[in-house]
């Protein structure tokens, strides 16, 4: 079982950036792919990057895409997300999840296992 905790939210002016970081337990982080989702009050939770398992291959959504950039450090068990030109519609809590599948899921309903959130708020 994975445990993964995000940090590294906050408040940040438009046109700021932040670096989101999460860390997971366990002894097979490399065996899976890793997904940053966000969800705002009253909409439905998006994913906005994705990483396969070897860093080869990623997935940006294109609210964020020239904006966002995901990576992982499979020997510190961790992902990024770099959050470059932060517009006030990226105001939401961020979550990051992990994948057992072969593949890159979808949907969040592919990921096995999620964080808690962490918070970020662009003001304008």
């Amino acid at each position: 079982q994975v445990q993964l905790i995000e940090s590294g939210g906050g408040l940040v002016q438009a046109g700021g950036s932040l670096r989101l970081s999460c860390a997971a337990s366990g002894r097979t982080f490399s065996t899976y792919a890793m997904g940053w989702f966000r969800q705002a009050p009253g909409k439905e939770r998006e994913r906005v990057a994705a990483i396969s398992r070897s860093g080869g291959s990623t997935y940006y959504a294109d609210s964020v895409k020239g904006r966002f950039t995901i990576s992982r450090d499979n020997a510190k068990n961790t992902v990024y997300l770099q959050m470059n030109s932060l517009k006030p519609e990226d105001t939401a809590v961020y979550y990051c999840a992990a994948d057992r599948g072969w593949t890159i899921a979808a949907t969040a309903n592919g990921y096995d296992y999620w964080g808690q959130g962490t918070q970020v708020t662009v003001s304008s």
